[in-house]
């Protein structure tokens, strides 16, 4: 289905079984679909699975501009209210993670049971003073210059990187990284760079006080793309009993390097 935003933006939702109801929240570059594995479980569980294109992304409307957080967390909450949950949980993956901070501290958490960072990009990536362990800019403005000159061959590269892939092993089928690519592809371009501005540079530190609801935290060690320590590492100690699971070796896109454990773990959490 197709919800209508309050600004008159598209966003194209997937609404799937019964039960108490949880919203998947994807990462760039790619769709709501990056969470086959986890619909799957969760419907068999006995859950109702929502999961939705961010605008500029698969079957959203690509609108030209609006790309910051804000306006993210803003399209988060008519997704809830067109589908007019009372009570839902919401887990977030990369840059995921940050329409549920934002959403927390511009709405927040009074339709929330409960919440999920998966390798989220959490409280603040930039490498700055205050945040000596973040990302330098220069990484940012890397990865929207090769978007600029190549996009089809930033995204291949990009989903051996967030999947682990190297010369001798792989954690994923080719499979997996042509079907990323495939939801990579969909993305407005204009989306797909300045949304690296968007998980790159927003601080969601003020946002983090607004965790008044249980939050469990998940992050891998070997993370390359959202590195460990200003984003999981951080986030667990700026929300006050928040649970915190590090995945020893292994890398970003742990909803397909590691399916079967991060299954168990959201639905142990959520139950």
């Amino acid at each position: 289905m197709h919800i209508e935003t309050p600004t008159g933006h598209s966003i194209h939702v997937k609404d799937m079984g019964a039960g108490k109801p949880v919203i998947l929240i994807h990462g760039w570059p790619l769709t709501g679909d990056m969470w086959e594995y986890q619909t799957l479980a969760l419907i068999e569980a006995g859950y109702r699975v929502i999961t939705y294109d961010r605008r500029g992304f698969g079957h959203s409307g690509h609108p030209a501009d609006g790309y910051n957080y804000d306006v993210f967390a803003d399209d988060l909450a008519a997704v809830i209210d067109h589908l007019a949950l009372p009570s839902v949980s919401l887990v977030g993956f990369s840059m995921g993670g940050g329409e549920i901070a934002r959403y927390l501290g511009r709405h927040g958490a009074a339709k929330i049971d409960r919440v999920a960072l998966v390798a989220s990009v959490v409280p603040y990536l930039l490498k700055d003073d205050s945040n000596p362990d973040g990302v330098p800019a220069e990484v940012f403005d890397d990865m929207k210059a090769d978007i600029r000159k190549d996009r089809f061959a930033f995204l291949q590269t990009f989903a051996k990187t967030i999947y682990g892939v190297g010369w001798v092993s792989s954690p994923v089928s080719d499979g997996i990284l042509d079907w990323s690519f495939a939801l990579g592809i969909m993305a407005s371009p204009k989306a797909t760079i300045d949304c690296v501005d968007a998980f790159g540079r927003t601080d969601f530190r003020s946002d983090l006080a607004a965790f008044t609801v249980p939050t469990l935290i998940i992050h891998g060690t070997a993370d390359k793309t959202v590195p460990i320590a200003p984003s999981g590492k951080a986030a667990a100690k700026g929300i006050p009993g928040a649970q915190y699971v590090e995945y020893e070796g292994e890398p970003h896109g742990l909803f397909a390097t590691v399916p079967d454990r991060l299954n168990a773990d959201l639905l142990t959490f959520l139950a």
